[in-house]
C-alpha cells in the first residue's frame, strides 16, 4: 500500500512539473494589437423568469387563475463578429455584436378547469425569440502561460427583439437590456486563438408587452395573456471565438 500511494505522489509531482515546464508560444506577439476583429458561433439556452398574478378578476365579473411558467430549456443558436480594443496588459474593451436565435416553450396552469384526474388543464406556447444583441464587455485576463490564457469578463448589453407579432398569448417588448458575467479562456494556436467562453445575461427591464391583451382576436386568449404582469430575460451562452 505504502509502495502505491508513494507512486501516486511521485506520479502526481511529475504531472505538475510536466504543467509547469515553458513551451514554445504560438502567436507570441498577438495580444499586443491595439484593436483586433474575429468571428463567433455558439449556443444559447433562453429563460424567463415571470411573475404571476394570482387570481384576476375579468370584465364579466368572474374570477380566473392561471399561473404560467417555462418548463424547459431550449437550445438555440447564435452567431455574430468581435470587435477588441486593447486598454492594457490586463484589460480588453470588446463589442460583439450577435445575432441569438432561440424559444422559450411556457405552460399555462388553468386552475378554473380541471381534468378528469382533478389536475388544471395546461396550454402551451412556443414563444420564438430572434435578438440582435450588442454587448459592451471589459475582459479581465490573468497573464499569459505557455499557449492559455483564462479571463473573466463582464458587462452590459442591449438587445432588440426581431420577433414578428403573432396571436399567441404571451408577446414580448421590442427592447432589452441585459447584464453580462462570464468567464473563458484564450488558447493560443499555431494560426489563430480559440476562445470558449460561458455567459450568463439577466434582464434589468421589464419584457412583457401589456397592451398585447387587448390586440388577441380570440377573447378566452385574454386571461392567459393577463395571468403574468412581469417577465425578465435569462439566458445562458456558450460560445467559440475565432481571433
Amino acid at each position: 500500500m505504502k509502495r502505491i500511494v508513494v507512486s501516486v505522489a511521485l506520479a502526481l509531482v511529475a504531472l505538475v512539473s510536466s504543467a509547469q515546464m515553458r513551451k514554445v508560444q504560438n502567436k507570441p506577439y498577438i495580444d499586443l494589437r491595439p484593436l483586433h476583429f474575429g468571428i463567433s458561433l455558439g449556443m444559447n439556452l433562453q429563460d424567463a423568469e415571470f411573475r404571476n398574478i394570482g387570481p384576476q378578476v375579468m370584465d364579466d365579473g368572474t374570477t380566473r387563475t392561471i399561473v404560467c411558467d417555462q418548463d424547459i430549456w431550449n437550445p438555440g443558436f447564435s452567431v455574430g463578429v468581435l470587435g477588441d480594443l486593447r486598454l492594457s496588459d490586463n484589460f480588453n474593451l470588446r463589442v460583439s455584436p450577435t445575432l441569438h436565435f432561440g424559444s422559450k416553450r411556457l405552460t399555462f396552469l388553468d386552475f378554473d378547469n380541471l381534468n378528469d384526474a382533478g389536475q388544471p388543464v395546461h396550454s402551451t406556447q412556443d414563444l420564438k425569440s430572434s435578438y440582435l444583441a450588442v454587448p459592451f464587455d471589459l475582459k479581465f485576463s490573468a497573464p499569459r502561460f505557455n499557449n492559455y490564457r483564462p479571463y473573466v469578463v463582464g458587462g452590459f448589453s442591449p438587445m432588440i427583439n426581431l420577433a414578428g407579432k403573432d396571436q399567441e398569448y404571451v408577446a414580448l417588448k421590442r427592447f432589452d437590456g441585459v447584464i453580462n458575467v462570464g468567464l473563458g479562456c484564450d488558447f493560443y494556436l499555431p494560426f489563430f486563438k480559440l476562445i470558449p467562453e460561458i455567459k450568463f445575461c439577466y434582464g434589468l427591464t421589464n419584457t412583457l408587452n401589456k397592451d398585447h391583451a387587448g390586440e388577441l382576436e380570440n377573447a378566452a386568449s385574454i386571461p392567459f395573456a393577463k395571468c403574468i404582469d412581469d417577465c425578465r430575460t435569462k439566458m445562458f451562452i456558450f460560445t467559440l471565438y475565432f481571433e
